[in-house]
């Protein structure tokens, strides 16, 4: 349709893309190093825990005890193995194994269908396999916005080689051997825990989600209780010892997943910028509902705030009117010319007070149009101001243009 012709196959080298994602962890983790070195830090390779006084920090490799004035925990988070599932990242394997890629298999089940999963489902039919989704929820991408989530698996699922059962646990997941032993995975009923189906696979993939990596840290040794592993924090970021009625650990802080409040990188970055500013006296909270998330599909899908259900929740509860306008990719020419017209935005706002509470987005560069709307959340803006904004004509950005004017009776066109 574009006047573009291809002779002959286009190929992939399975081993290339491998080597691309591995080279491009290994810059990105290289230029954050060197950036610290830069910086003047001092960066000790090791795994540090708490010890049972205050201000100390004990190297677990060495057994070196550094004295510090305030400690930030930032263990990060591994991928959460159900009971039952054998990991031996070959066959079955999460998505740490699944970065390595060592092979394409044909035939490949998911277990969860949240962001992780839904993004890999993307690579693997990309690169010509069929995917089973095995979720536990009634609803696939139950973390999603329900009219997001019904429009990405009409776009992301039913197109593509994809099918999925829900409402079941994968109770049991044996791993094979590539090319001569499959995966035998083991389906029971959500609510009854009957077994209601057993299934063949070439390869299994668990993204079940991730828990805190906070064991054998000396979490114990300072009075500190984990929930599920979690580490409790006020909104400074300061640590409590424990999730209900805890008391303040001085100098001490914990961000990023292992806190549990947003599990994000940039999410974590701005934690551990705010306990920061809170260490050195410039008193700072996050505002966690201003910060946006997206998932890297082809179209992509991006939120910021609340999903719709929550929205009305909080509106019912709060006292106030939730206002609800949308826009289309359908119908902007920027989306038009590069062959991508599927998607919407969609701007939940209050109506009473005019500022936007949500925006949830799916289409071609969501990722990106998506950072206009946080910083929409986070400064407060109203739909009126928003609607009189210029947006540069001809872009994607005027998708929400049209949505921002929808909500205060205007129309874009």
């Amino acid at each position: 349709d574009m006047g573009i012709k291809v002779s002959g196959s286009v190929e992939f080298d399975r081993q290339g893309i491998a080597d691309h994602a591995k080279n491009l962890a290994n810059r990105v983790k290289g230029n954050l190093e060197g950036s610290l070195v830069a910086l003047g830090c001092d960066v000790i390779e090791g795994r540090g825990a708490l010890t049972g006084k205050a201000h100390e920090v004990l190297d677990q490799g060495t057994g070196k005890i550094y004295t510090v004035k305030d400690i930030i925990l930032a263990p990060g988070s591994i991928p959460f193995v159900p009971p039952g599932v054998q990991v031996d990242e070959k066959t079955v394997y999460t998505s740490d194994g699944a970065l390595n890629l060592e092979f394409v298999p044909e035939w490949v089940a998911i277990i969860g269908s949240g962001y992780i999963g839904l993004e890999f489902s993307d690579v693997y039919t990309a690169l010509g396999s069929e995917v089973t989704f095995v979720e536990a929820m009634p609803n696939l991408m139950p973390t999603f916005d329900r009219e997001i989530a019904k429009l990405a698996e009409r776009l992301l699922i039913r197109p593509r080689p994809i099918d999925y059962r829900t409402n079941v646990f994968a109770s049991e997941v044996i791993p094979g051997i590539p090319g001569e032993k499959p995966v035998t995975i083991k389906m029971i009923d959500a609510n009854t825990k009957e077994h209601v189906e057993t299934i063949e696979v070439d390869a299994a993939m668990v993204a079940t989600g991730r828990v805190p990596n906070t064991k054998n840290m000396g979490l114990e040794d300072r009075g500190i209780e984990t929930m599920r592993g979690f580490v409790a924090v006020n909104e400074k970021m300061q640590v409590m010892t424990k999730a209900d009625d805890g008391e303040v650990i001085p100098n001490v802080y914990c961000i990023g997943d292992a806190n549990g409040k947003m599990m994000l990188a940039h999410a974590a970055s701005a934690q551990g910028i705010s306990a920061i500013e809170n260490i050195v006296g410039r008193e700072h909270v996050v505002d966690h509902d201003a910060i946006p998330a997206a998932c890297f599909t082809h179209p992509e899908i991006a939120m910021v705030g609340p999903t719709e259900e929550q929205c009305i929740e909080r509106a019912e509860k709060e006292g106030w009117t939730l206002g609800k306008s949308t826009g289309s990719f359908r119908a902007n020419s920027k989306a038009l010319a590069e062959g991508e017209g599927n998607g919407m935005a969609k701007v939940l706002y209050n109506k009473e007070t005019g500022k936007v509470v949500a925006v949830h987005i799916m289409g071609i560069h969501a990722a990106d149009l998506i950072q206009e709307c946080a910083n929409a959340v986070a400064c407060g803006t109203t739909v009126q101001e928003l609607s009189m904004i210029v947006h540069t004509h001809p872009t994607l950005s005027e998708v929400l243009d049209e949505a921002f004017k929808g909500a205060v009776g205007m129309s874009s066109h």
